[in-house]
């Protein structure tokens, strides 16, 4: 491809539509986190995936006026990195206040990224149970690299030809994956007993006493705002909308009334189907026996073939947004420009490409771990994941804030503005995500059999970036003295 046929910014190319159909994959983020967070607190689960929906659109509403108010910001990451800076540096020295927004974003790349990791073990979690095989460790290693390569070439095939097929793609997606997901819910209605709901509120939490309890509570919320709130995806695609004024609050709240019924329906239905004893019996393909139920072997594998359809859907959410992120933050000075690289279709391509190699290297550890006898689970990439998605929304609220009151944004044109008042709101908001992460970091202790490996996986990969941002700065700083 030559230079020519190049672009260096991000095309407004897409409607509301188009960003929410690829933010829609959401819904299917709350699998993994059915039995993590039901394996701990039970039926007490659906109370905090509906709940973290609603805390969700409290903070959405902040991030919809901020991404509107810098049109040109990539989302969260975007927006921060505007806010947090200086505007009297000298010449050839480092503006330490970028670090802030910097931080966020690659707080926020975590966020995202391993969700690519998180599915595709997902599928090889399906394809195992339905094939009924058991494998040896080096056959199981063997089946997911291959699953996990096909699927970031997949993505970066599908994804290098834009964000408007993107869109289109994710909308078919859509359509033949979510719905028939409440179809195996729905087919399975007539086993549906309440009791197993009300049989299975547990409180307090394995025993402990109320303020243990409480905390692990807080945990969840803190571990289940990764998926119940992270339809704020949609924002990330502001500097892509059309009319990123009119386009960035419909495709957020569109996303968020889809989301708001779906974290409802599909705990409140499982339970009701199979119980306590299902969703712990099946691990992290609690769908499995409910379509098997439903419609049979032959019908209940069909219907699993679509599931696995619906977690590409996801997989393409997480894979756009995380590289952006990276996007972001070359194109603020904040990582190497390699990744500010984009093709003629205005896809960050570098950025693509270091997504696919660092998933693809996480499933080949993360594979071997256990074979040299460290435990690791799904849950141990979920929850280091969700501290960086506390930190990014701490941050992101936080510029929220001073967005409105710095003097110099707060005069700055809002094509959509929220309420007075919610600059206490941002600041509430900001406030309960240290709570979140702080109980999230017990939480994992706790789930993980008192191991400290998931918030030790999140401290490492969180504070690589510190020694990369400030050679970054110091490469920056010389070229422009």
């Amino acid at each position: 491809m030559s230079e020519s046929n190049e672009t260096t910014q991000l095309q407004r190319s897409v409607s509301w539509k188009d960003g929410m159909f690829v933010a829609l994959g959401v819904p299917l983020l709350i699998l993994p986190g059915l039995f993590d967070v039901g394996s701990m607190i039970w039926g007490l689960c659906i109370f905090t995936w509906t709940v973290g929906v609603i805390q969700g659109f409290v903070q959405n509403i902040a991030y919809a006026e901020m991404v509107t108010t810098f049109p040109q910001a990539t989302g969260l990451p975007g927006c921060a990195q505007a806010v947090f800076h200086s505007d009297n540096v000298a010449p050839g020295k480092i503006d330490k206040s970028k670090f802030i927004g910097a931080f966020a974003s690659w707080c926020y790349w975590f966020a995202w990224t391993p969700v690519v990791y998180i599915f595709s073990g997902l599928i090889v979690e399906y394809i195992t149970v339905m094939g009924g095989w058991t494998l040896t460790d080096m056959e199981f290693l063997g089946v997911s690299m291959a699953v996990i390569l096909i699927v970031v070439s997949g993505m970066f095939v599908m994804s290098s030809r834009g964000l408007e097929g993107g869109g289109r793609l994710a909308m078919i997606l859509a359509i033949i994956s979510l719905i028939p997901i409440i179809i195996i819910l729905l087919g399975d209605i007539g086993h549906f007993e309440f009791s197993n709901i009300t049989e299975a509120w547990r409180f307090p939490v394995d025993g402990r006493d109320d303020i243990a309890s409480i905390v692990l509570v807080l945990g969840c919320f803190g571990l289940g705002q990764w998926s119940s709130c992270a339809w704020e995806t949609a924002a990330i695609y502001g500097p892509e909308y059309k009319d990123p004024g009119r386009d960035t609050p419909k495709a957020l709240f569109g996303c968020g009334i889809i989301c708001l019924a779906m974290f409802f329906v599909v705990p409140f239905l499982m339970y009701g189907e199979i119980g306590q004893a299902g969703v712990v019996g099946n691990d992290y393909h609690s769908l499995y026996p409910i379509a098997i139920a439903a419609f049979g072997d032959l019908g209940g594998m069909i219907a699993l073939v679509i599931l696995i359809i619906a977690m590409i859907l996801i997989i393409q959410t997480g894979y756009l947004g995380s590289s952006r992120s990276l996007f972001s933050m070359a194109y603020e000075g904040n990582l190497p420009k390699w990744f500010a690289k984009l093709n003629s279709h205005g896809m960050p391509v570098h950025a693509m490409i270091f997504v696919s190699v660092f998933n693809s290297v996480l499933m080949l550890v993360l594979c071997i771990l256990p074979m040299v006898g460290i435990d690791t689970s799904v849950m141990t990439v979920l929850s280091a994941s969700a501290m960086g998605y506390a930190i990014a929304n701490f941050v992101a609220l936080a510029a929220f804030v001073k967005s409105r009151r710095d003097a110099k944004f707060k005069d700055l044109p809002r094509p959509f503005r929220a309420p007075g008042f919610y600059t206490y709101v941002g600041a509430f908001m900001c406030c309960m995500q240290l709570v979140l992460l702080t109980c999230l970091v017990y939480w994992s202790y706790v789930a993980s059999g008192d191991s400290v490996i998931p918030a030790i996986l999140g401290v490492v990969i969180l504070l690589f970036f510190i020694p990369v941002w400030i050679w970054v700065q110091k490469k920056n700083a010389a070229e422009a003295a």
